[in-house]
């Protein structure tokens, strides 16, 4: 069962509290800078006339409540969470006598924009980010208005900011999205191939027994009455066949219902397998004669089994389709590759007029392993399928 990984302390911390955090910072580092500080001649910034009345610090507790109820809204509710803020940075300013909105009043808005960039919906960013820049504009224009003096040029930094926290967090996003992506284009194809290795495998273990069963029983109704024995043993060989393709069949079926509570799938069949499937489609009634040339050796499982499904799809399509009785199968082991060849002498140009699947699971088999393959009639008839399969790297 997968599990989980927990996420890191810090990433569980809710994004409202970093903006508490970054308001009370904001609000610390201000009134440090109020006061001289070892090694200074004096503060770096002049106390405002009402920073240190009750009036002015009723702001600043008013301020800062409003800063604590936009951490508590800032996931649910993000663009009021954040009115609240900017109104907060707004209030926090007129105790301080400040001619502009200073960064340390408004790093809480932009932990904030960080947020609501990162989490929301696009078009929530956009209005966030709008609506904290539209503050800072606001705020000197409404100074100029009084004639008041502004701080141009402070208040472009603190802009610069905000845009800066924003575009941080929409990359966040951006890049959150892409990896989402990436994992349903993965998890979509890691279904598609799976279905594709399923509906393959469920077409070479029932084609050819059912291509069996059908000729065995042809072969038991035409000599029924005339030889019960034979008969007999076409029927006695139909069970076999059917028993073995069922046991398969819901051994198969198991595994893909219970995943991996369900006990591990037999082995993939291989070239070692290739007697007993000569056996059966001999039994059938098409004698099959096998060649095998170079020198045999052991096989990467993939083309092992790759080689063994090429090879019994094509004589099941000699046992349905060519008409004959029988066939000829070349396994060549070469240095670089494994040549495989099937042939018969029946109706090769039925062949090729099917509209089933097998010609196609073929084809693919052979071109996932980066190799080459050939279904086509002879000229002096029958039908020939031809597949190279190589053994270097590369395949996979």
């Amino acid at each position: 069962m997968h599990v989980t990984p927990p996420l890191p302390p810090l990433k569980r911390v809710p994004p409202g509290v970093w903006t508490v955090l970054a308001w009370w910072a904001g609000l610390v580092f201000t009134f440090l800078i109020r006061i001289r500080l070892p090694g200074e001649s004096g503060p770096a910034k002049l106390p405002g006339p009402l920073i240190y009345q009750w009036d002015g610090l009723t702001f600043l507790v008013v301020a800062t409540g409003l800063v604590h109820v936009s951490g508590g809204l800032l996931r649910r509710r993000p663009l009021p969470a954040l009115g609240l803020l900017l109104a907060a940075a707004v209030l926090a300013c007129v105790p301080l006598g400040v001619v502009e909105i200073p960064l340390a009043q408004y790093l809480a808005v932009d932990v904030a924009l960080y947020f609501v960039a990162a989490e929301c919906v696009r078009r929530t960013g956009i209005i966030a980010l709008l609506g904290a820049l539209a503050l800072l504009a606001g705020y000197l224009a409404t100074r100029l208005l009084f004639g008041w003096p502004i701080g141009a040029s402070a208040e472009l930094a603190v802009a610069m900011t905000a845009v800066i926290a924003w575009l941080v967090g929409h990359s966040v996003r951006q890049a959150r999205e892409h990896a989402e992506t990436l994992v349903t284009t993965a998890t979509a194809q890691a279904v598609a191939d799976e279905r594709l290795r399923i509906s393959r495998e469920l077409h070479d273990t029932v084609a050819h027994s059912m291509s069996v069963i059908a000729l065995q029983a042809g072969a038991a109704r035409r000599v029924i009455d005339t030889q019960p024995r034979r008969a007999g043993q076409a029927l006695g060989e139909i069970e076999t066949v059917g028993r073995e393709t069922l046991s398969g069949l819901r051994h198969m079926l198991g595994a893909l219902r219970h995943g991996e509570q369900s006990r591990p799938l037999d082995p993939a069949p291989g070239l070692t397998d290739l007697d007993k499937l000569v056996a059966a489609t001999t039994d059938a009634g098409v004698d099959v004669e096998v060649r095998w040339l170079g020198e045999r050796r052991p096989l990467p499982p993939e083309i092992d089994t790759s080689a063994y499904r090429v090879i019994q799809e094509a004589i099941t399509n000699v046992v349905r389709h060519a008409g004959t009785s029988r066939c000829r199968v070349s396994v060549e082991y070469q240095e670089d590759e494994l040549a495989i060849e099937v042939l018969d002498g029946g109706c090769g140009t039925r062949r090729t007029a099917e509209g089933g699947y097998g010609l196609v699971g073929m084809r693919e088999r052979v071109s996932m392993l980066r190799g080459s393959f050939c279904a086509e009639p002879r000229p002096e008839g029958g039908f020939r399928v031809a597949a190279r399969l190589p053994l270097t790297t590369g395949v996979r």
